[in-house]
């Protein structure tokens, strides 16, 4: 299995087991364009919910973290599964703030 293989299967199994325990969550894979979504749809007494928890793509073979309105650290459960540090781009953030970042590494 290559590197962007592996890391599809890592992104899944992460999101599949955020979302396993939650009847109102959504997994939105789209593996044509490496997409990954998980969004929350359902009811709370008469308040809507709706909203993603959490947005991952995979672009020229790195992980980019673009939504996370999760408690849950992402990269560091990434990284833990067998993603390289270097591959996980925090695409929530400016690019000035992610070159920064970089240079940190």
């Amino acid at each position: 299995m290559d590197r962007v293989d592996e890391y599809r299967q890592i992104v899944r199994e992460f999101l599949q087991n955020f979302a396993a325990d939650d009847p109102e969550a959504q997994l939105i894979f789209d593996t044509e364009r490496d997409r990954y979504l998980v969004m929350h749809i359902g009811w709370r007494g008469d308040y809507r919910i709706y909203g993603c928890a959490m947005q991952l793509d995979i672009i020229d073979g790195k992980v980019w973290l673009q939504h996370n309105s999760t408690e849950i650290v992402i990269d560091r459960e990434l990284i833990q599964r067998g993603i390289s540090r270097k591959d996980i781009i925090l695409g929530f953030r400016s690019p000035s703030i992610r070159e920064r970042l970089a240079a940190t590494l």
